[in-house]
């Protein structure tokens, strides 16, 4: 790789500068003026050359992580592996990185080749060497307009190909979140991954085991939050990646794939969507599979508990899953069997209830897949919609599936069929 960049005047490149970030621009401008080296980096410049507009605008810089807190009193420095600074503009962060060092013998590395630290400063042209895929190691100076390449980055861009900078599986033992990555770019940016990154998918797959399931649990998040769920969800239940991350979840699964679509189509509309719902969606399957096998032997609201239990711990193990969520997914299990054969007592009782918009739409995804649970999803749909209405719909509830149809009834002892409901998908 060459040490001087390809330089590429603003007149060639097109890059439209009114997309660009303020506060980004001015925390560049406050670098200079303290005598650093600053430049936009990484995705924002890969996205302003497709023509998007960026989530985020990152900013590379010769000043240490100390050094930019000097000039920046907002600033706060965060990481352990990589110190970085995030200086702070009300609610958004710029986040700003040093240039990092080629090779450097101060890396800490483990048996394994995973880069465990490095905060070994260097220059610019080292910085973009370090860095992962090719379309992610463009510089642009806001000040001249140039474009800086050092990687060829922009011919992988015009050929919409992710491709590694380095030796594949050298990239990848450093760190094997950047399998994850490399899908994740090829859902969003509907680019071609190089066959090298896809031969080396299985034994990425393998070290994901070593990777802290709170990381796991962000990567997580930018799969599925960020308006492709569904094209993300194709890549990776496709890839060799699926088992690692995803133990008890089917690839093919309908209900996932229409789960992601809706997740999509919400995030299009500027609607809120968390990961609690996507999950209760991701395990329901695993969930209702473990409780059927714990119904012969235990009462139907104990097979429920071990079940989710189980099916929570395991994913878990491998993608941390908060508290707050986890409790959120077994909060909208616990309701299905409410919403399938609902107690005219209760029913006010239900529809305030925190979750049941949650639980709701997750009948509404079950009963396109089973449409015995169409009749039910209906009439809440009509009890929501028609308050005025409630006491004749309360009248024409219609009558619970029959044992033939997938439910089943635990009847007490004493025979007065008092039993909880237990629900296949």
């Amino acid at each position: 790789m060459p040490s001087v960049p390809q330089r590429v005047p603003a007149s060639t490149h097109g890059i439209d500068p009114t997309l660009l970030d303020a506060n980004s621009l001015e925390v560049i401008a406050k670098l200079r003026s303290a005598g650093f080296d600053a430049y936009l980096v990484g995705g924002c410049v890969r996205d302003l050359l497709l023509g998007e507009i960026p989530k985020d605008f990152d900013v590379a810089t010769d000043a240490t992580p100390e050094e930019v807190k000097g000039v920046f009193r907002r600033a706060r420095l965060v990481g352990r592996r990589f110190r970085i600074a995030h200086v702070r503009f009300g609610r958004e962060i710029i986040e700003v990185s040093t240039f990092r060092k080629g090779e450097s013998s101060l890396v800490e590395l483990n048996s394994d080749g995973m880069i465990l630290s490095d905060n070994e400063y260097g220059t610019l042209a080292e910085d973009a060497l370090r860095r992962d895929f090719t379309i992610n190691a463009l510089y642009y100076d806001p000040l001249s307009g140039d474009l800086l390449d050092y990687v060829d980055a922009l011919k992988d861009l015009k050929a919409r190909r992710i491709a590694f900078i380095g030796q594949v599986d050298v990239r990848l033992a450093e760190d094997p979140v950047r399998a994850i990555r490399a899908l994740r770019f090829k859902a969003k940016l509907k680019f071609d991954v190089a066959d090298s990154i896809h031969s080396a998918l299985p034994e990425a797959a393998r070290r994901l085991q070593a990777i802290p399931s709170a990381r796991l649990f962000e990567e997580f998040n930018k799969l599925f939050l960020l308006g492709y769920a569904h094209a993300a969800w194709h890549v990776i239940s496709s890839s060799p990646l699926h088992q690692a991350l995803f133990p008890g979840t089917l690839p093919a699964s309908e209900l996932v794939s229409k789960a992601m679509r809706n997740t999509d189509a919400r995030i299009a509309a500027g609607k809120p969507a968390t990961p609690g719902f996507l999950l209760a969606v991701l395990l329901w399957e695993d969930y209702v599979a473990r409780m059927h096998r714990f119904m012969p032997m235990h009462p139907a609201i104990v097979a429920s508990n071990l079940a989710a239990d189980q099916s929570i711990a395991v994913q878990t193990s491998v993608i941390a899953i908060p508290r707050r969520y986890s409790t959120f997914v077994r909060e909208v299990w616990s309701l299905q069997p409410r919403l399938e054969e609902p107690s005219p007592k209760t029913l006010e009782r239900l529809v305030s209830h925190k979750r049941f918009r949650a639980a709701y739409d997750l009948l509404d995804l079950r009963a396109q897949i089973d449409p015995a649970l169409t009749p039910m999803f209906d009439w809440w749909t009509k009890y929501q919609a028609q308050p005025d209405l409630r006491a004749d719909l309360v009248a024409s509830l219609p009558r619970a599936r029959t044992p033939a149809s997938g439910r089943r009834r635990r009847r007490s002892r004493k025979g007065a069929g008092t039993g909880v409901s237990i629900l296949v998908p």
